[in-house]
């Protein structure tokens, strides 16, 4: 697979999402293919098909079109046409088809190249980027920054975690500060546990000045 390939991919992605405002745009998809290089460092993980499907894996996800299927059949065929082999078309399009968290209902990755791919994609979501994502995504959603009536959600369905009544707040406990437990790579790992304990830091300080009285 050569060099060309990818550096092509990038154009393509960076036109399919330069102008998204829902914290999905091109700069996420460039921190994630960088985080996913670094994760992939000394590793058995065949790296183009890492950097392939970290440039690509937004292109098929609920949270930006309407019908998943058409997304991965773009995907496929933007592949095909660049001549990469029908086995690691079927890899990146396993990646992607199982790399979401969905309510914490997506199956375990089945391939090391895959475990990177999602690592560095949840990493994206926490530390100072993903508290600034959160934010931008519940605005996006047009959800309340916060609201202390609503319950946290827990074993949600899918329908219910992309569609039910939330706010930017809650989603720190139903998703963001549950990534670390799920981290698939040990430098993963250690990278979210930093971010998260930065996150919890936040809220602190968040829920201080919500209830500050003189």
């Amino acid at each position: 697979m050569s060099s060309t390939i990818i550096s092509e991919t990038e154009q393509w992605v960076r036109g399919k999402l330069s102008h998204d405002t829902s914290g999905h745009d091109w700069y996420h998809i460039e921190r994630v293919t960088t985080l996913a290089r670094y994760l992939c460092k000394d590793t058995q993980a065949d790296e183009k098909t890492v950097i392939l499907a970290s440039l690509l894996h937004d292109l098929a996800d609920d949270k930006l079109i309407d019908d998943e299927e058409v997304g991965r059949q773009m995907i496929a065929t933007w592949l095909r046409d660049k001549h990469v082999s029908k086995e690691i078309i079927d890899h990146i399009l396993l990646i992607i088809s199982t790399m979401s968290f969905k309510g914490g209902t997506g199956s375990p990755m089945e391939t090391l190249e895959g475990q990177i791919v999602q690592d560095a994609d949840r990493l994206d979501a926490l530390g100072a980027i993903g508290i600034a994502r959160t934010f931008t995504y519940s605005g996006h959603k047009q959800q309340p920054m916060y609201d202390p009536s609503l319950p946290t959600r827990e074993d949600m369905s899918v329908e219910e975690y992309r569609h039910g009544q939330s706010s930017a707040i809650h989603h720190f406990y139903e998703k963001l500060l549950k990534l670390p437990a799920l981290m698939n790579t040990p430098k993963g790992m250690a990278l979210a546990e930093e971010r998260a304990q930065y996150m919890k830091s936040f809220l602190q300080q968040f829920y201080s000045e919500w209830t500050f009285k003189k």
